[in-house]
């Protein structure tokens, strides 16, 4: 199962992790097994946020890669997820959003390469306009 870290500006990692187990409350393992959440302070010293990144890696990995969700490229979180690019078993994705997040959990059982696939596509297909689905009824 490929495991998932979460590293967003504080609080949207915890917040999103949140949602999840709303979204799965009669699957709580759906949302909770290899699942970590790193929020990101405003004040935050980036070799401790660093450190702390890689032992989430470490915890969540069981030999199937490690998906990393960020929120913003360029952005501290997205600047830390890059440093553990170089592992073959670790992705960062950026722009993280629910139904990104929703679709992680549902298929990490797949590959990393397959899962990251679903994962963008989710986040793109997560964004509609709301006024479009209305005016087709």
């Amino acid at each position: 199962m490929v495991g998932i870290v979460l590293v967003a500006h504080e609080p949207l990692a915890s917040a999103l992790a949140a949602s999840c187990a709303h979204v799965y409350a009669c699957a709580p393992d759906m949302a909770n097994a290899q699942l970590a959440v790193l929020d990101v302070a405003p004040d935050a010293a980036v070799q401790p946020m660093l450190k702390r990144l890689r032992e989430l890696v470490g915890r969540v990995d069981s030999g199937h890669g490690v998906l990393i969700l960020t929120d913003v490229i360029g952005a501290t979180p997205c600047n830390l997820a890059s440093k553990l690019i170089g592992d073959d078993h670790v992705a960062v994705v950026a722009g993280v959003n629910l139904p990104m997040l929703l679709r992680a959990l549902c298929y990490r059982q797949d590959g990393l390469e397959e899962v990251m696939g679903k994962v963008l596509n989710g986040g793109v297909q997560g964004i509609v306009r709301v006024n479009d689905q209305f005016m087709q009824r």
